[in-house]
């Protein structure tokens, strides 16, 4: 597998994610990660302040999962497909990553 397979797929869908994601499944991603110790209590806040937009947020979101590398990555796509495997589907995240939920070393 490649090292940057997981980054490479959300490069791959930011645009159609920050388009399509609804604001209850950001937060609850952003929870999600924060419970994983991939966010911060500070990056948390950060992600999900009120005055942003639910585009903004979804970008920060994305941006800062991809920032902290491919286990984050990983991380946010389980919790995506745990949370809307609608979204999943419609990005093509359901056929392409195959072994998701194994965790990398």
């Amino acid at each position: 597998m490649k090292s940057d397979h997981y980054m490479g797929e959300l490069r791959r869908i930011r645009s159609e994610f920050v388009e399509r994601v609804s604001g209850p499944v950001i937060k609850g991603l952003v929870d999600d990660l924060w419970q994983q110790k991939v966010f911060s209590t500070e990056e948390k806040d950060y992600v999900i302040e009120d005055q942003k937009s639910k585009a903004d947020q979804a970008r920060r979101l994305i941006d800062m999962v991809m920032g902290k590398g491919e286990r984050a990555s990983q991380a946010m796509i389980d919790s995506m497909k745990k949370r809307d495997e609608h979204l999943c589907s419609t990005l093509g995240l359901m056929s392409s990553l195959a072994g998701v939920g194994e965790l990398l070393p």
